[in-house]
């Protein structure tokens, strides 16, 4: 899975010979050799080498430890106006804010809390919707959200671990719903597997969402509540905000911009501003 350049419109005016360029530029005013590099990357170094002159593909993942490795966000290396010498000096001036573009998530608990209500209104009564399941479905919906409209849905924070994204603070919402008597947990055997299924015993405050949050919710649950787990979790293997994090990382929302087919929900047209 390569990095596509068509869904920016930075396409217009940098090319992969630009991006080589620039990561050589940010390698060498970090002291960094090409051999440092290949080997965080582990690849060999003619094959980084072949990076910097622009004659390699990039995949996300590698641009996203790249970027990391560099101290840079993929938008700021991919911007129309990159300058290494604004660069510096921004590292410099610690105290100001940043110039790219950063959203940070920010948990509303509440609406958490009706989502997962609603999903289970809709879907609880599947057999094959158990936790894992449910997790799933969360996370698509807020990912699938923020691709579209760039703002968070329930603004939770999602880690990569071995099944796929995981919502953080699941237990304990779930735990304050079960003493508010807004669920119900039981256990379950499904196939031979043991399963953790919830019952919703109150109803989702609706007004909670608008048109697009509604929309965004039905169109997952539609496409993936009759899938089983072991499915969706392989499934989200390859999405590419799980594919680009380390494990056991918090999966950056910003990641959702460079999914491609069948996971990116967003069309991307080439003169569409760039993020």
């Amino acid at each position: 899975m390569y990095f596509c350049l068509e869904k920016f419109n930075t396409m217009k005016t940098i090319t992969q010979k630009e991006i080589g360029q620039r990561i050589s530029e940010l390698r060498k005013s970090k002291a960094y050799s090409q051999e440092d590099l290949a080997k965080m990357l582990d690849i060999p170094r003619s094959s980084f080498t072949q990076i910097e002159l622009g004659k390699r593909n990039l995949s996300v993942i590698e641009l996203k430890k790249i970027t990391d490795i560099l101290s840079i966000s993929i938008d700021k290396l991919l911007s129309s106006n990159f300058s290494l010498s604004e660069l510096i000096i921004d590292e410099e001036k610690v105290d100001e804010k940043p110039k790219f573009r950063i959203s940070i998530p920010e948990l509303k608990v509440n609406k958490f809390k009706d989502i997962l209500l609603y999903i289970l209104e809709k879907c609880a009564g599947k057999p094959n919707v158990g936790e894992t399941l449910l997790y799933k479905l969360l996370y698509f919906s807020d990912f699938n959200y923020y691709e579209l409209y760039e703002e968070h849905l329930s603004g939770a924070e999602y880690k990569k671990l071995p099944y796929g994204p995981v919502p953080q603070k699941f237990d304990s919402i779930i735990n304050q719903m079960i003493a508010s008597k807004q669920l119900k947990r039981f256990k379950a055997d499904y196939h031979g597997y043991p399963q953790t299924r919830y019952i919703p015993l109150s109803k989702p405050n609706l007004s909670s969402f608008n048109a697009s949050e509604k929309d965004v919710i039905d169109k997952v649950i539609d496409q993936y509540s009759d899938w089983s787990a072991s499915a969706i979790s392989d499934y989200s293997h390859k999405d590419i905000p799980w594919l680009a994090s380390k494990d056991g990382e918090t999966i950056d929302y910003e990641l959702a911009f460079y999914r491609e087919t069948p996971y990116s929900v967003r069309n991307y047209d080439e003169n569409e501003e760039a993020l």
